[in-house]
């Protein structure tokens, strides 16, 4: 069993780390770090060992994995305190601002013979693992394009905002999620062309973000905003013998934020409606359409792949090097708004 705490005791914690761990055998939440315990935003969980005292994680020696799930701000500051109280870290994203600043936190982590990593969970989108078991199908051919959306209509988000700060931008909460599933199907990219906008003006929030990974021979476009009032496909792939297209994104933050549970028996699952179509050539030179039924989600394999990493020592599936080209990408394209 792998024994845990969490420093944070807010909506990542209780939406989108918690549900998907309570039950798992493999797991043990021991404590949760809160610094005001007069506030009861989210239900308490039976036997877990609530504190505003993090002392008493960052020293029982009983607690393996330290989760940082605060403010984006925080997490340098926390993650670095919490490896040199040796503990491995599980850190939410975006995961620092600067290459420099994770490129420091790992090489800590290595010097004290500890684990890091961020909390990818979006590579257990049911969404992108469909995408994943198409492209190894083969049947569309060399892939020589790929378009990759993450839409919202969201405009009081950016009204909200008067003053332009690098960390506290688009590309950094969502861009997170996009560039890594795309570091994680296809390597590194080449090159990045990064087109930033502030759609309000300067010194606004940075709201929307096209980005191209250049590759040898295709390219990834990786999209977003928060002023797309009907989203495009969360998926569009091309190839030399078809495409496949996926129209909505994963499901399980849809579920999450209605209160509907993981263990509920459709939970993060497609309908029928929500099926990708993948239309290609097959063998006969006949043109096919299929709809191709969903993979399904889970943010907690996650923590499964953390304890196969942590209690069995096995190599992990989010690594260092995808962690650093991430922060990279993110850093050198939010530099490009004011």
């Amino acid at each position: 069993m792998m024994t845990i705490g969490f420093i944070g005791n807010g909506k990542s914690t209780n939406r989108y780390h918690l549900p998907f761990i309570v039950g798992r055998d493999s797991i043990h939440i021991k404590s949760i770090y809160q610094r005001d315990l007069t506030k009861r935003d989210w239900n308490r969980i039976e036997g877990v060992h609530y504190t505003d005292n993090i002392d008493e994680l960052l020293n029982d020696d009983e607690i393996q994995v330290l989760v940082i799930s605060t403010s984006s701000q925080t997490h340098y500051e926390y993650t670095k305190l919490a490896l040199e109280h040796g503990k491995n870290v599980l850190c939410e994203k975006p995961f620092v601002e600067t290459y420099k600043e994770a490129k420091e936190l790992f090489d800590l982590a290595d010097e004290k013979g500890l684990h890091l990593q961020t909390y990818q969970n979006r590579r257990y989108d049911s969404d992108y693992l469909t995408v994943q078991k198409v492209l190894e199908s083969g049947k569309l051919g060399d892939v020589f394009e790929v378009e990759m959306n993450y839409d919202y209509f969201r405009p009081e988000v950016s009204k909200g905002i008067h003053e332009y700060k690098r960390f506290d931008n688009f590309i950094y909460a969502h861009g997170s999620h996009t560039v890594d599933q795309a570091i994680a199907l296809f390597g590194q990219p080449e090159q990045v062309v990064s087109d930033m906008k502030q759609v309000l003006g300067p010194n606004r929030y940075g709201d929307y973000f096209d980005l191209d990974f250049i590759y040898e021979s295709f390219k990834v476009s990786i999209r977003s905003s928060y002023f797309r009032i009907k989203g495009r496909p969360s998926f569009v792939v091309y190839g030399t013998n078809g495409m496949f297209v996926k129209q909505t994104i994963d499901r399980q933050e849809e579920h999450l934020k209605l209160f509907y549970m993981p263990g509920s028996p459709d939970f993060g699952k497609d309908t029928l409606s929500h099926y990708g179509v993948l239309t290609y050539v097959d063998e006969c030179g006949e043109i096919k359409e299929e709809t191709v039924t969903t993979c399904s989600s889970d943010y907690g394999r996650t923590y499964d792949d953390l304890y196969e990493v942590i209690i069995n020592k096995k190599e992990p599936t989010i690594t260092k090097e995808q962690i650093l080209a991430q922060i990279k990408i993110l850093e050198n394209a939010a530099s490009k708004c004011q």
